[in-house]
C-alpha cells in the first residue's frame, strides 16, 4: 500500500504563502516535484490578489511553452483564495513557477502530498 506524506512546497518558507515577485518567465519558484522513481507529488494551488485591481497570473508547469505548460487565470482583486490547480500529479523533478502582471500583489498557497510505493 502506498504511503502519503504531506511536504512543504519548495518555494515556500515554513509553509507560508509564496509572493509572486516575477512578472515574466522564468517565474517565481512554487515547487519542484520529486525525482525519486515510483513517487509523485500531488499539488493543489490557490492564489489570492491583495491589490485593488484584477491581475493575470501565469503558472508554468515544467516549461514555458503555450499552451502545453501554461495555466493562465485572472485573479480578481481582493477575492481571497481562488483555486488554480486541484490535485495535479507531477514527478521527474518538474519545476512549477508563477509570474503575474504586477509584482508582489499575488500570493500562492500550495499544498503538496507525496505518494510513495
Amino acid at each position: 500500500m502506498p504511503t502519503l506524506t504531506p511536504v512543504l512546497p519548495s518555494g515556500s518558507t515554513n509553509g507560508r504563502p509564496i509572493k509572486v515577485a516575477a512578472t515574466g518567465t522564468p517565474g517565481t519558484l512554487i515547487h519542484t516535484s520529486t525525482s525519486t522513481s515510483g513517487q509523485f507529488d500531488e499539488l493543489t494551488i490557490q492564489a489570492m490578489n491583495t491589490d485593488s485591481s484584477d491581475r493575470k497570473l501565469t503558472l508554468e508547469l515544467g516549461g514555458v511553452t503555450a499552451p502545453d505548460d501554461l495555466i493562465e487565470r485572472t485573479i480578481v482583486a481582493e477575492s481571497g483564495l481562488v483555486p488554480i490547480v486541484t490535485g495535479h500529479r507531477l514527478n521527474g523533478g518538474v519545476v512549477v513557477r508563477a509570474f503575474a502582471a504586477t509584482a508582489d500583489v499575488v500570493t500562492i498557497v500550495a499544498d503538496v502530498m507525496r505518494y510513495a510505493p
